[in-house]
This record gives C-alpha cells, sequence and structure tokens, in this order.
C-alpha cells in the first residue's frame, strides 16, 4: 500500500488589495521548493486569500512561515486561523540560521559583479519594522548582526520602512559603491513602491539586490526547514 506523502504549506503575508499576483508568486515559489521535496505534497497559501490557508492546510501538516520574523501575523494571526487544525508551524523564513550565510554570498557574488572588493562595500539592509511592535526591527537587527562577521569589510547600515531610521534617512549619507539588500519575503508594494520611493528621495546611486526572498538558493533553504520541522515534529 503506497503510503500518502507529507504535506507542507508555504504561506506568506500576500497582498490583501490584489491577492492574485502575490498568490501566483507564492505558487511559483512552491514549485521550486517542492523540486527539492519530491515525496512532500507542497502547497501555497497567502493569508491574503480568503479561506484558502485553512482549506490548504490538514492535520499532519507542516505550516512554513514565509515571513521575516515572528511578529503579529506569525504569533497571532497564523494560530488563530489555523485553530482546530492539528498541523505544525515552523520557524519564519527571516529567522533561519541559514539565512544569512546565503544572503552573504549573494552580497559578494553582487560585489564581484560590480568590480567592488567587500573593503569599502555599504550595504543598506531596507527592512519593514512596524510601529506596532519591536519584533520585525529585532529580526532585521538580528540578521544583520549574523552578516556583519561574513562580511568583512562592508559597513552594514539599517533602514526601515515603518520606523527609524528610515530607509530614506539610512541612505542619504551611502557613496555609490553600495548596495541595498531589501529584507523582504516577496516583492509586494513596500518593496516596489515604498522603497524606490526612499532611494530616489536619497539620491542613493548603489545597486539594489532581490528581495531575500528571491535570492539564489531560498527554495532549498526552505526545503531543508520543512523537513527539518517535520523531524522536530516526529515523537
Amino acid at each position: 500500500m503506497t503510503q500518502s506523502p507529507q504535506t507542507a504549506i508555504i504561506t506568506a503575508h500576500g497582498q490583501p488589495s490584489a491577492p492574485a499576483p502575490a498568490e501566483a508568486d507564492l505558487a511559483k515559489l512552491v514549485a521550486d521548493v517542492a523540486a527539492y521535496l519530491p515525496e512532500w505534497d507542497v502547497r501555497s497559501a497567502t493569508l491574503a486569500t480568503p479561506g484558502r490557508l485553512e482549506e490548504m492546510t490538514e492535520d499532519g501538516a507542516v505550516v512554513y512561515p514565509f515571513f521575516m520574523s515572528q511578529g503579529y501575523f506569525t504569533a497571532k494571526v497564523l494560530p488563530e486561523r489555523l485553530k482546530g487544525i492539528n498541523c505544525h508551524i515552523a520557524a519564519p523564513f527571516g529567522l533561519d540560521a541559514a539565512l544569512p550565510p546565503l544572503a552573504a554570498r549573494a552580497i559578494q557574488q553582487a560585489a564581484l559583479a560590480q568590480g567592488w572588493d567587500l573593503g569599502g562595500l555599504h550595504l543598506l539592509l531596507a527592512a519593514h519594522g512596524s510601529a506596532r511592535g519591536a519584533k520585525a526591527a529585532e529580526a532585521a537587527e538580528a540578521f544583520a548582526a549574523r552578516l556583519r562577521p561574513m562580511l568583512p569589510g562592508c559597513t552594514l547600515t539599517p533602514g526601515y520602512v515603518e520606523q527609524d531610521p528610515r530607509v530614506e534617512t539610512a541612505a542619504a549619507s551611502l557613496p555609490a559603491r553600495a548596495l541595498c539588500l531589501p529584507f523582504f519575503a516577496q516583492a509586494g508594494d513596500h518593496v516596489k513602491e515604498d522603497i524606490p520611493e526612499a532611494l530616489e528621495t536619497a539620491q542613493f546611486g548603489g545597486t539594489v539586490l532581490p528581495v531575500t526572498g528571491a535570492l539564489p538558493g531560498v527554495p532549498g533553504l526552505i526545503a531543508e526547514a520543512i523537513r527539518s520541522a517535520a523531524s522536530d515534529r516526529e515523537p
């Protein structure tokens, strides 16, 4: 008798004003993750699509939060929406210890592509932040603290969309030899609109990297995290 595959649901915030594009983007990521998990049934669901998370999740599933912090949505909204379903919620993407080394490699490759050494390089970490709680900024600061030793000679400066220091303030004093890494899972309005506007205001002359959730190696990182979460749950 063939055993049913284990189920994993990768969930993200999505875009409440227009759920479909973010849902499609998440489905593409899930297809890439599924290539690393052939023995699994990997599904996607953004919180912005009404009822989809509950429809996709079943007893015994691993729910993977494609979020950057253990903030309001991961700590409160997600458990509330999954109440009554016997599933295991894994740690959020942004808190994965494997993420800083992955980002460091991408930053090094981007600097090399520009012909820049790490010595004297500036990195702007453009993160969400929040006026409603500290978790978002704490996750960005923890990520930055782990990333700095991996980029010797590089100056790392955080800037936030929703709290001080703002992205435009942090970017204003940076030289042209600078990179900007958006510390976000998906490229929503903050990444497509708010950060570019802030960088334009600051007359930022550097290079903007892909959103953290789209860096090379992310699908494999997520697959490993799902496996680990399932292993941790086993008696």
